[in-house]
């Protein structure tokens, strides 16, 4: 997925310094397997503490909705994942 995404009108008041930290995230974990997605997950939310990033849940919701609209079917699937680790917590 290109970096145009943080272009969309619905996320433009969002700090851009969030959407940068998210898209490199998004950057690494391309290519993880299913495995990996959980204790990487666990190292975004440590990384995210240590550089004081945080989303509100109006912000993940039109975040995710800006990145549905733009993935492919395989970046759809790992978005579902990751929603879905995200609430069982």
């Amino acid at each position: 997925m290109e970096n145009n995404w943080m272009n969309d009108e619905s996320i433009k008041d969002i700090d851009s310094y969030k959407l940068e930290f998210l898209q490199a995230l998004m950057f690494e974990s391309s290519n993880l397997k299913k495995e990996q997605m959980l204790p990487f997950l666990m190292a975004v939310a440590k990384r995210g503490k240590e550089k004081k990033v945080s989303f509100s849940e109006d912000e993940i919701n039109r975040i995710v909705t800006v990145l549905r609209k733009q993935a492919s079917p395989e970046e759809t699937a790992k978005i579902e994942k990751i929603m879905a680790m995200r609430s069982r917590k």
